[in-house]
């Protein structure tokens, strides 16, 4: 019964508010998503991983040990993915992106801060900013034939990733007022990413469902036992592994749906993974937790 409770108390939050969006935009009232999106990548959840990574008290051989096995996921991810995709006769430039790529930065980030704290969210970021450089080289290469490492180290969160590696590295802080501004700042991206999650669900219009079903489901466990026999491979200790596991295992990420619009992919099926995904992990992410705490 415990762990019942404690699963809904650290999930329930989520959903909340992504329902919240959902309901906004169902409501008729007006969500200028691409402002939010915008003002929450390019500044919002910079300040949460510069500030998180600077404060933390973990060893940065934990985080070093970390990033390593967040490579080595991802890149099992990809292979077995890709595996299967092409065993089962998908387009590749379609499916495999939406296999790989989760929610790690809407969805990812708040269940790691609110299952494990801020020393959750200082490994989340971690997961996170891996997936963020994977996604804008190969990720963008895949759909598009176009990513680019220059593009990547342009993007905020990726800088901020590095300064506060950095800042942690050295055992250097900022200034007190400065600290407490970016913490304020960063304090807005977690609310304003789960929102904007609810509100791009509520605005997919999804295809292809009874594939997405099955794809949605392949991918969660297919996820979940690399991330989590990775996590075990790697030594990490126990909240570390849960992290990369959660992170890894999250719903497929609505960047997915905007690359494949963008770029010409199969929009709809992609829509409709993203949907499928994530109104499955209403289910799947409790399960998850109760099988990681």
């Amino acid at each position: 019964m415990n762990l019942v409770l404690t699963v809904l108390e650290i999930s329930a939050p989520v959903f909340f508010l992504a329902l919240i969006g959902f309901v906004w935009v169902k409501a008729g009232f007006e969500y200028r998503i691409r402002f939010v999106t915008q003002l929450a990548m390019n500044l919002g959840i910079p300040c949460l991983i510069f500030t998180a990574l600077m404060k933390t008290q973990i060893d940065p051989q934990a985080l070093a040990d970390l990033t390593l096995a967040s490579i080595a996921a991802y890149g099992a991810v990809t292979v077995v993915g890709y595996a299967l995709v092409k065993l089962t006769k998908l387009e590749v430039r379609t499916y495999l992106a939406p296999i790989i790529f989760g929610n790690t930065g809407n969805l990812g980030l708040p269940l790691a801060l609110f299952a494990f704290g801020e020393v959750g969210l200082s490994y989340a970021v971690v997961v996170f900013a891996v997936m963020a450089i994977w996604s804008f080289t190969f990720g963008i290469w895949l759909v598009a034939d176009g990513g680019s490492l220059l593009k990547v180290l342009k993007e905020p969160l990726v800088a901020a990733t590095l300064l506060g590696a950095l800042f942690l590295w050295q055992g250097w802080q900022t200034p007190t007022f400065l600290t407490n501004t970016l913490e304020l700042v960063g304090q807005m991206a977690i609310p304003l990413m789960l929102i904007t999650l609810g509100v791009a669900v509520a605005r997919l219009s999804p295809g292809q469902i009874g594939r997405a079903t099955w794809i949605s489901l392949v991918k969660y466990v297919l996820c979940f036992g690399l991330a989590y026999a990775i996590a075990q491979g790697f030594g990490l200790e126990p909240v570390a592994a849960a992290v990369l596991t959660i992170q890894i295992a999250t719903p497929v990420a609505v960047s997915s749906y905007l690359l494949a619009e963008k770029y010409g992919a199969d929009a709809g099926s992609v829509a409709g993974l993203v949907v499928v995904s994530t109104v499955m992990s209403i289910c799947a992410i409790p399960l998850m937790l109760a099988l990681l705490l």
